[in-house]
């Protein structure tokens, strides 16, 4: 009897609970940070295509996919290393670097599958470096991946006399530049690399690693977490990806440039803000680089397509920047006024 005159209370009382304000606000938040980017990237598309006739081309949407297949991929490995609580400022010489090795090996040996496999190595090799320099020598990523991003630029500019490398097999940038099914590989290459990110992050146990250092490393490690391991893993993994994107630019391009992704770092780390993954670390997904990568490819190529001039263009994505930014402070802001 007892029971039975206790349930009715404990009912109305949770129903007040879960309807007080604080509890709203609170809901808002969190649906705005998980969904508020992907719809605003919505509602952009749908008004370009309305509006304009050129963008809502085949050719031009899959366009907007090729060019922005690469800084994708570099996203998708920044994404994982500012979980961890960090950044790479290197991803661009590391691209360079790859690009640059990968054409010499295959100019040199006439082998296509060398000057791929050599190009990922440096990936590997330099991620791991900046991984040694965050992890064990207790550098912070700024001033690690900023010293790391000289250091190779200067192997590059003296190995090469800062010149181009040029003579790959054609049949190499047949593959960078091709199709499947009328997807462009380089298109093909980012979902799937996107898909094992996505992988990796939510159902392996390094991936739930990187969250937890993310979010506290000293916590992490009276855990038992392995936190030099673990962050040592997301250095080495946005270098490979890097390395991934240097050599598929270089089967763009046919030529290994020096100079070759210069504005890989900040715009991998926009794209990445953009779609929704704070810089404070601990949270996001890879959800959030490849939309942040498709925002900022469909903004340009509008901007292009509406004859915004090319002085103005970088104004228009800071304050798309920005306003993600701000956005995202508020509904912390709203969550914690929540609590």
């Amino acid at each position: 009897m007892e029971l039975a005159a206790q349930a009715p209370v404990a009912g109305p009382e949770s129903a007040s609970i879960a309807g007080s304000p604080k509890d709203k606000r609170r809901s808002f938040a969190h649906y705005g940070a998980r969904y508020g980017m992907l719809i605003a990237f919505c509602i952009m598309l749908l008004v370009f295509l309305a509006t304009n006739p050129d963008f809502r081309r085949p050719n031009n949407l899959l366009n907007i996919l090729q060019q922005s297949s690469l800084i994708g991929i570099v996203s998708c490995g920044m994404v994982v290393i500012i979980i961890s609580g960090g950044f790479d400022l290197s991803v661009g010489v590391i691209g360079a670097g790859s690009a640059i090795s990968a054409a010499s090996l295959m100019v040199g040996t006439g082998s296509i599958l060398y000057g791929v496999l050599g190009g990922l190595a440096v990936g590997l090799i330099a991620g791991a470096f900046n991984g040694i320099l965050v992890s064990q020598v207790k550098i912070t990523p700024f001033v690690a991946t900023l010293g790391s991003s000289t250091l190779m630029s200067g192997i590059i500019f003296a190995s090469t006399n800062a010149l181009p490398v040029s003579g790959i097999p054609p049949e190499f940038t047949d593959f960078g530049l091709g199709k499947i099914g009328g997807i462009p590989i380089p298109g093909i290459i980012f979902a799937a690399v996107a898909a094992l990110t996505f992988i990796v992050l939510k159902w392996t146990r390094i991936g739930h690693y990187v969250y937890a250092v993310g979010s506290s490393s000293e916590a992490s490690r009276l855990a038992g977490v392995p936190v030099e391991r673990v962050v040592l893993f997301s250095f080495v993994l946005g270098g490979l990806l890097a390395g991934l994107a240097g050599v598929m630019f270089l089967g763009q391009t046919g030529i290994g440039q020096p100079t070759g992704g210069r504005d890989w770092p900040l715009t991998a780390i926009a794209a990445v803000v953009v779609g929704g993954t704070p810089l404070r670390g601990g949270s996001g997904g890879v959800h959030s680089a490849v939309v942040g990568t498709l925002l900022l490819g469909v903004l340009a190529n509008a901007l292009n397509l509406y004859g915004v001039s090319a002085y103005w263009q970088p104004a228009v994505t800071g304050v798309v920047i920005l306003l993600a930014v701000g956005a995202e402070s508020y509904q912390r802001k709203l969550i914690g006024d929540a609590v």
